[in-house]
């Protein structure tokens, strides 16, 4: 059952919907941060950022912008972005994705700092499709755009840039990206074709890391809609608005319009930000942004999740959040949309299709040489290489995010090798935080090895002789509760063994790791620095929330 079942956390109906109906944020559980939203008709996209994590940029559907669905991802091929090189905080930053006239267009960021053979950059790009479920095309490079999580806006045939900047002057200290600025784009080239406009400075308004600037029209205003504060505790979301697109733009009297820094670190919702809005074909407005969830001491695994709020506009021509608390909630009254939810994959992977499901992801550069899918065996084949988690290139790593608190990951592997040889399961939080649960050669028995990755450093927690089977067959599973990681083994998918060791979480803590993602939890192998032919066989994955 725990194998072959299906989770349905989705179903489709389309209904009329109960008086005040309710739903649970985050609509997107997980390292889903930097969401982006746009509308098509009676259809909603959205996208997320990604870092060193490829496919990267995915890309979500919903009719009723609480149950979504991946379609796809913006970045597909390696000849699109390269992301060799890059530490666990670089790569593509945060995204906005806009629908016009029958086009979609995601604006992107590349980053990296030049460590380890990445060319130190952060360019800005625009890729494009008819379909959101892709193909998306080769980027094209914008000369000149500044800053990072740049944004879009189409009034009358033109295409606007919205970017931010670093302060010029060198006078206010406060840090981070001070500005925002706009500037008109050749709807052809995509390249600047006109004055560049500075919207907000943030000199006057003592604002500090001023990100993912939007605009919108409402009324009689153009709204600018911005992230200040850095994406941590003091996170937060600010307005001002002009009666013309260039401006002059007035800060809102009550910014920030959304923000939870003046709650406790270990509120229920933190480091609320970033956000894009959406007027439903109702004339409804909602806000999608991103927030964390932590657990004891302000941590949190599960990297910055998805929520979504109902805003409304006040008499004086202001945003807020439009509801009791003018807070994020973990519950929310739902949208006057038709409900639509969608079936949900099965409980876990059986390798039966010749390609991945979409929730898969590996690090960094696109690489397929590392494994293969083989539907007619209903298995997964994991070649080993050199390389381990620690190196900034591509493992022989395949991950899920760790969407839940409270979880079970687990796989039937068969694997035999040398003594310098393992494979088994990973929890990765970053190139320096990460937990391998791995198989090595013993002789007439095997080495069960846990072992931990904290700040570089590598030690191990727990190393047990296990009996092999015929077809050196193990089954792995680990349980992540909000107190700790645990590790169980097995012979029989039926009889586990729990190892004595439980991991404290803060070890794949996004706070401790000092970056912007979220845990992954996946399959790994590795020949340790030797060359090697050899590989790992995975009859199954499963990942299931604990209820």
């Amino acid at each position: 059952m725990f194998r072959d079942g299906y989770i349905i956390k989705n179903f489709d109906h389309q209904g009329k919907q109960r008086e005040r109906q309710r739903f649970l944020n985050p609509v997107l559980p997980g390292f889903y941060p930097d969401p982006s939203i746009c509308r098509a008709g009676e259809d909603y996209y959205l996208v997320c950022s990604s870092f060193c994590y490829f496919p990267g940029l995915p890309i979500f559907h919903s009719r009723d912008l609480v149950h979504w669905n991946q379609i796809g991802y913006g970045i597909t091929r390696k000849e699109q972005i390269d992301l060799s090189g890059l530490q666990h905080y670089e790569g593509l930053y945060a995204a906005t994705i806009r629908f016009f006239e029958g086009t979609f267009y995601i604006v992107n960021t590349r980053v990296s700092n030049g460590i380890e053979g990445a060319q130190s950059c952060r360019n800005n790009f625009i890729i494009t499709a008819q379909n959101p479920e892709g193909p998306w095309s080769d980027p094209i490079w914008i000369e000149g755009a500044d800053g990072i999580d740049p944004s879009l806006y189409f009034e009358d045939g033109s295409l606007w840039y919205i970017g931010n900047y670093e302060n010029p002057k060198g006078i206010y200290a406060g840090g981070g990206h001070t500005g925002i600025y706009l500037q008109q784009l050749d709807p052809e080239t995509y390249q600047f074709a006109g004055e560049r406009h500075i919207l907000w400075d943030g000199e006057k308004t003592y604002s500090r890391a001023l990100e993912a600037p939007h605009i919108y029209k409402h009324a009689d205003h153009y709204y600018l809609m911005a992230a200040e504060g850095g994406t941590s505790l003091y996170h937060s979301i600010v307005m001002a608005r002009s009666r013309t697109l260039e401006g002059p733009y007035e800060p809102c009297p009550r910014n920030p319009v959304v923000s939870h820094r003046g709650f406790s670190p270990v509120h229920e919702i933190t480091c609320t930000g970033h956000g894009d809005l959406i007027r439903t074909q109702n004339d409804e407005w909602w806000m999608v942004l991103l927030g964390v969830r932590p657990y004891r001491g302000a941590n949190y695994n599960l990297g910055r999740e998805t929520f979504l709020v109902p805003v409304c506009w006040e008499e004086d021509g202001w945003l807020r959040i439009d509801n009791e608390t003018a807070s994020v909630r973990t519950t929310e009254r739902f949208p006057e949309l038709e409900e639509k939810l969608f079936f949900s994959d099965k409980a876990a992977d059986t390798f039966e299709s010749e390609s991945l499901s979409l929730e898969w992801n590996m690090l960094r550069q696109e690489c397929t040489d590392f494994y293969t899918v083989m539907p007619e065996e209903r298995k997964l084949r994991l070649y080993l290489q050199p390389a381990g988690l620690m190196e900034c290139t591509t493992p022989s790593f395949l991950g899920k995010r760790q969407r839940h608190f409270r979880f079970q990951a687990g796989t039937c592997m068969e694997f035999s090798g040398q003594e310098w040889e393992e494979a088994g399961m990973a929890l990765v939080q970053s190139n320096e935080h990460f937990i391998t649960f791995t198989c090595r050669d013993a002789g007439a028995k095997n080495i069960l090895s846990l072992k931990i990755t904290a700040d570089r450093e590598e030690r191990t927690a727990e190393e047990i002789l296990i009996d092999t089977t015929i077809e050196n067959k193990v089954y792995l599973w680990v349980i992540g509760t909000e107190k700790g990681y645990y590790f169980a083994w097995g012979t029989e998918e039926k009889k586990r063994n729990v190892l004595s060791t439980t991991i404290e979480p803060e070890i794949l803590s996004t706070q401790r790791a000092d970056g912007f993602t979220g845990a992954f939890v996946g399959i790994y192998a590795t020949s340790n620095g030797r060359a090697s032919e050899n590989h790992a066989d995975y009859l199954w994955f499963s990942y299931q929330e604990i209820l």
